[in-house]
């Protein structure tokens, strides 16, 4: 074999294991961010379980509504910093509503933003199940002007998972501390719980006759 085609030889070698390197190397990166990726999902995960069971272990033994939603609420806003808290429970008559005594409330125009809640507006919220932004709440009848609704940040998160809810959560802050996901999805995790331990308690406040 002649010194051309010994050359000629090598360079394919060469190129072949180039390329080989190269599909290598990308298999290496996606490896590293499918590790990464999973890293982070256990953290938040971790962080979830133990934002649950800390708020489950506060509240167990709780059998009285007011000091049940005070003491969850408390919970929430520690975890939700300089949000208000308030929790919607659907009744036969319309709805209670419990709010956290030392809240700001915020305004839209000259009326608190949770007396914008109509009966039939929790009705609908308690019908879809799921979690609220402020589209959705004015999609469902909320009255209130968009823009002013532009200076909070808020949703509403449902308490129970299959079916029409008991009630829902209404968390809000000033729109330019956004709510972020890993704090929604804490508190929607503790949200099944929390509705039973509120129908334990409305039952062990009316039991049957």
């Amino acid at each position: 074999m002649d010194h051309n085609k010994r050359h000629k030889r090598l360079r394919q070698l060469l190129s072949r294991l180039n390329k080989e390197r190269k599909v290598q190397a990308q298999k290496v990166d996606i490896l590293c961010n499918d590790l990464i990726a999973a890293q982070r999902t256990f953290i938040k995960n971790l962080s979830t379980i133990n934002f649950a069971a800390n708020f489950y272990e506060t509240i167990i033994g709780t059998t009285e509504l007011s000091n049940l939603l005070y003491t969850a609420g408390k919970l929430i806003k520690d975890e939700i910093p300089d949000a208000n808290v308030a929790f919607f429970l659907r009744q036969q008559d319309g709805f209670q509503l419990h709010l956290l005594d030392n809240d700001q409330p915020t305004t839209l125009g000259q009326e608190r933003l949770e007396n914008c809640f109509t009966r039939e507006l929790v009705e609908n919220i308690c019908n879809s199940n799921k979690i609220c932004t402020p589209d959705n709440l004015l999609a469902m009848g909320l009255q209130s002007n968009p823009n002013q609704l532009n200076t909070v940040s808020l949703v509403t998160i449902p308490l129970g998972r299959m079916g029409p809810s008991p009630g829902f959560i209404l968390i809000y802050r000033p729109s330019e501390n956004e709510l972020t996901n890993p704090e929604l999805t804490n508190v929607a995790a503790i949200a099944p719980g929390l509705s039973k331990a509120v129908v334990s308690c409305q039952t062990a406040a009316h039991p049957a006759v």
